[in-house]
């Protein structure tokens, strides 16, 4: 067993090897507007605003409700797609609202890990955090791919000639280019990471609600353009809830917000703002998009489509500046998208390091930037190298399955520290209709895990079964007081 092991608490990313209680009563610390005051000193400076939390939430997850699945969804349950979109957002906010709950009891970075493990335990907390670290390194992967896609799909309907560079792989080196100069800019200040976001952000809603505005407008008549008649429900009542699991992935990104709850200004005020605004945003930008795109061309045409199918409705309403407006609005927000899990995936490992679940030299701050600069290497490198590799799909389902369990456990977490009622436990904001919002945001997370593809099932309980593994070898004696499971 290793020195770093062999104690209880966590170690100062300031001053590596500098004990701390990991009480959650000492580790929250006092809770000011710029910084949290540790016991230790002060850790991650607090930069990030309402705005730029709401930047985070929204930035991640307006994404594939977009740009991907239009015409899938409309192709599964026609215009009352629009309704699974809706279910899904409730979902969402089944297990937003008891995620702010524990952010506010607890406003520190690392997210779902930080509650889970002060809630049921350092073994139940390593299983998410490491899962939660290498899920959004995944989902980094497949948001740079994106981005490259999207980046091409841009000069080819501008007409700049890509095809002639020859055989160069132009997608992975856009992607690991792009995620590199992300990284870096994380490395060098938050505050740096979260003006990108919020620029991005503040861009790609300028589009999408001119562009939805116009829409809307037009699929009302006042343009004098007829939509496609059709029946609002033509595949029947079931596949308004299966297509509601497919299109819930759409909504895995709101938690980031208390991934980085640390670095929040007036976290009390701010974390369920961020959270809860971001979901009903997103929410309602989905809705409206489904309605835009059905009474366009009707379901069963957009579905022919298939994953391009905003841009055609685009095409269809504006033209071609539409249609390259909507091209550069994805890559907005798949470039919105890795920026944000970069910087949330960093945090996990972070949160991991100061509870010695990995070697807690791996949370150093870098005393200039006031970054985990080890952290961050250890999500751009993985990132990038699968970028450079490919086959990035399958690795996003995973990612979407590693973030539907740790939502569960968040929700089971928050029953078992209302139960035991900790000393410490003191949130500003508390769930309404409690037990009963907890309860279904656990079971709505856990059930939609089972309409998943059996190879991401797999390769999801296999990333867990090595986390614990990884617990049981490196970090089984680590004991987080103030846990009743690890007294």
């Amino acid at each position: 067993m290793s020195e770093d092991q062999n104690r209880v608490g966590e170690v100062s990313s300031e001053s590596p090897g500098t004990p701390v209680s990991p009480d959650p009563a000492v580790d929250v610390g006092t809770t000011a507007d710029e910084v949290t005051v540790l016991e230790s000193g002060t850790e991650l400076e607090r930069t990030i605003d309402l705005r730029g939390g709401l930047a985070i939430g929204v930035g991640t997850m307006v994404g594939a409700g977009i740009f991907v699945f239009p015409g899938l969804a409309a192709g599964n349950a026609g215009p009352a797609a629009s309704v699974s979109f809706a279910i899904g957002a409730v979902i969402a906010l089944l297990v937003a609202l008891p995620t702010s709950e524990l952010a506010t009891a607890m406003p520190k970075s690392g997210g779902g890990y930080y509650f889970i493990s002060r809630g049921m335990g350092a073994s139940f907390g390593a299983v998410v955090g490491i899962g939660l670290w290498l899920g959004l390194v995944f989902a980094s992967a497949f948001y740079l791919v994106g981005f490259a896609q999207y980046a091409m799909a841009v000069f080819a309907e501008v007409g700049i000639p890509v095809a002639s560079l020859g055989s160069l792989p132009l997608i992975p080196i856009l992607g690991v280019g792009f995620g590199i100069l992300l990284t870096g800019l994380s490395v060098f200040g938050t505050e740096n990471t979260t003006k990108l976001q919020n620029g991005i952000v503040s861009l790609l809603l300028g589009i999408l609600v001119v562009f939805l505005l116009y829409g809307s407008l037009d699929t009302l008549g006042l343009f004098g353009r007829e939509t496609v008649p059709e029946q609002f429900m033509p595949y029947g009542t079931l596949n308004i809830f299966t297509t509601a699991a497919l299109v819930f992935t759409s909504y895995l990104g709101f938690a980031q917000v208390a991934t980085v709850a640390g670095e929040i200004t007036k976290p009390s005020r701010n974390l369920p703002l961020a959270m809860v605004g971001s979901v009903l945003v997103v929410g309602v930008l989905y809705v409206i998009t489904i309605v835009v795109s059905t009474g366009a061309f009707g379901s069963a045409r957009l579905a022919t489509f298939g994953e391009t199918a905003i841009v055609e409705v685009a095409r269809s309403y504006l033209g071609f500046p539409g249609a390259v407006a909507i091209l550069i609005a994805g890559l907005l927000a798949t470039a919105s998208s890795a920026n944000a899990s970069i910087l949330s995936s960093s945090r996990a490992l972070y949160a991991l390091s100061r509870d010695a679940i990995v070697p807690p030299r791996l949370g150093r701050v870098n005393l200039k930037y006031g970054t985990p600069h080890i952290a961050l290497g250890l999500v751009g490198g993985p990132t990038v190298v699968l970028v450079a590799v490919g086959r990035t799909e399958v690795l996003a389902e995973v990612a979407s399955f590693l973030h539907l369990v740790t939502y569960g456990l968040m929700c089971v977490a928050l029953i078992v520290l209302r139960r035991s009622n900790p000393a410490w436990y003191n949130p500003t904001f508390t769930v309404p209709g409690y037990p009963v919002v907890p309860i279904l945001g656990a079971l709505a997370s856990f059930g939609l895990v089972v309409f998943m593809q059996p190879l991401s099932q797999a390769i999801g309980v296999a990333v867990a079964v090595a986390a614990a593994v990884w617990y049981l070898g490196y970090a089984r004696d680590v004991r987080l007081k103030g846990v009743k499971t690890d007294a």
